[in-house]
């Protein structure tokens, strides 16, 4: 009987030793999850930059959504349960103004937050920085833009005039040939970015096979409506200490409305509105340097109908 009562004692002590160690592998395991969940998240300074745009709502969604997924992927690998490969190279579509430059410097930082990249900083080029005039030259200028760019992101604006021209004394076509090389040599540490207006994105993308299969990620700029366009600048006055009454705000919306209604592709959109601000504020300026008025700190901090600047 003793016999008995110490055989089942024994096993429940390896059962409550087996309950132990199960528990601690667990305890081990949500460990692991939340420190990799932590690492993953991005910091609190770039959400609030992102979020501190004004409109964008859609590029703002896109881009939670691939930060989500990407954050997904390296829980996966990191659980060795296997992970999606992920192509970064993107295609900005807009017209100017409308933020292209500065979200893509937002996801270099985000990328280097999610340790995809090592650096996360943004090189900007266009036509004229890639592409050299004699036999030989663009391909070295290329290469010595991508090796400033490495563990980081490469943004190129206006990127459809690399294949704008038909001349053949053009090096446009060396200059995406040499690049689309050294995206495949350094397809681990480079994110490349062209951006550009929709349609001749869309066709300079399509025209090309190399770049068709390595950019399949789209993100659309739209342009600002009048109300976002009064937003911005409200933004600019509260930054720079200026304030505005009702009257001046309204003007204002109206004169934003008739510019948005008659935009055409060279429309600035945010670029305009500091245009328009930068101009205002030269006009104020010289409405109290002309006046009789003793300036005080609220007349300098005002700004009136008069003082607003055409386009």
């Amino acid at each position: 009987m003793t016999d008995y009562h110490n055989y089942w004692l024994d096993k429940e002590i390896e059962l409550l030793k087996l309950k132990i160690k199960l528990e601690e592998q667990n305890k081990n395991t949500r460990a692991n999850i939340s420190t990799s969940q932590g690492d993953l998240s991005t910091s609190d300074e770039i959400s609030q930059e992102l979020n501190n745009f004004i409109g964008m709502e859609n590029i703002k969604n896109e881009i939670q959504s691939l930060t989500n997924f990407i954050k997904i992927q390296k829980l996966r690998q990191e659980q060795g349960i296997g992970s999606i490969s992920i192509n970064l190279h993107s295609v900005f579509l807009g017209s100017p103004g409308t933020g292209k430059t500065t979200i893509a410097r937002i996801m270099g930082k985000i990328y280097h937050k999610l340790g995809i990249l090592n650096k996360g900083h943004l090189v900007e080029i266009d036509r004229a920085g890639m592409v050299a005039g004699y036999v030989g030259q663009t391909a070295i200028k290329v290469n010595n833009i991508v090796e400033s760019a490495l563990d980081g992101v490469l943004f190129i604006d206006e990127a459809y005039t690399l294949s704008s021209n038909n001349s053949p004394n053009d090096f446009g076509k060396e200059a995406i040939d040499t690049l689309l090389k050294r995206m495949e040599d350094y397809r681990n540490r480079l994110v490349v970015i062209v951006a550009g207006y929709g349609d001749e994105m869309t066709s300079f993308i399509d025209a090309n096979p190399g770049l068709k299969s390595r950019f399949n990620r789209y993100f659309n700029f739209q342009d600002y409506q009048a109300n976002e366009l009064l937003a911005i600048f409200e933004k600019l006055c509260v930054e720079h200490h200026f304030s505005l009454n009702n009257d001046v705000q309204q003007f204002l919306l109206n004169t934003f409305e008739k510019l948005y209604s008659q935009r055409n592709q060279s429309f600035g959109n945010g670029r305009l509105v500091r245009n328009i601000f930068e101009k205002t504020i030269e006009k104020q300026a010289n409405r109290l340097i002309n006046s009789s008025l003793n300036i005080t700190p609220d007349l300098l901090s005002q700004i009136m109908i008069e003082d607003i600047a055409n386009e």
